[in-house]
């Protein structure tokens, strides 16, 4: 089984609840996906992965984003299908990147990283795709055409099986549960800022208040606004 599906699957009982809160200092935006919407990204990009870029298990995606929840549904959608996230790779069957970044390889998908989830306002150049605009008509689910077997390479070198172990056991010695609400202002770098930052709540199945660009001084109203129970980093 994939690593998107077992950590999603324990909370699929409860869709509507939220999952990942995400502030953005430098806009002052604030979004917030529950179980069922992050799903639906997850599921838009695996399919949009497969579809546009016959990634199968085991293949190389490569991720070259901040911490943000469009981020959030290209890791989980990439996991879903197989693939192998890395930071960069010239064997990679796509790289995602932000808006203002450039990347030289065959194949690149630009977010555009708006928090209403709008795609580019003007097209991306030299053949690159928007992945928003792309995505979004891809289907609302999906399921692998074969199990994902959980030697399969997940992040960096790492497996579905290790990394999953290495994650439950991280939110375990920081005493993470379902009732928590984790405050983080990690970056996503591959790949131990995606695992503390991004896997080790998903484990615990914990909300996490994910803080991109954070403004040091609006912290502590961001906590009690959002009744948070514990820091990441």
């Amino acid at each position: 089984m994939s690593l998107t599906e077992q950590l999603l699957r324990p909370l699929l009982a409860s869709p509507a609840k939220p999952l990942i809160t995400h502030y953005d200092d430098q806009l002052g935006s604030r979004v917030e996906l529950s179980v069922a919407t992050t799903l639906n990204w997850a599921a838009k990009t695996a399919n949009w992965l497969v579809d546009e870029f016959d990634v199968e298990p085991g293949d190389e995606v490569a991720v070259q984003l901040p911490a943000h929840w469009q981020t959030a549904g290209i890791l989980l959608g990439a996991w879903w299908c197989g693939a192998r996230v890395v930071p960069a790779s010239a064997g990679a069957r796509v790289v995602f990147i932000g808006p203002d970044a450039s990347v030289d390889a065959p194949a690149v998908a630009v977010v555009s990283l708006d928090p209403m989830g709008r795609g580019l306002s003007t097209p991306p150049p030299g053949g690159a795709l928007d992945y928003l605009t792309e995505a979004r008509m891809s289907g609302d689910q999906f399921t692998p055409l074969s199990p994902i077997p959980g030697d399969t390479p997940a992040l960096e070198s790492s497996t579905v099986d290790e990394i999953l172990t290495e994650a439950r056991a991280r939110a375990e010695k920081l005493g993470l549960s379902a009732a928590d609400r984790a405050l983080s202002t990690l970056d996503w770098t591959i790949p131990d800022g995606v695992l503390d930052g991004f896997l080790v709540p998903l484990a615990a199945s914990a909300h996490l208040v994910q803080i991109t660009h954070a403004d040091p001084a609006k912290l502590d109203r961001k906590r009690e606004a959002e009744r948070t129970t514990t820091d990441l980093g």
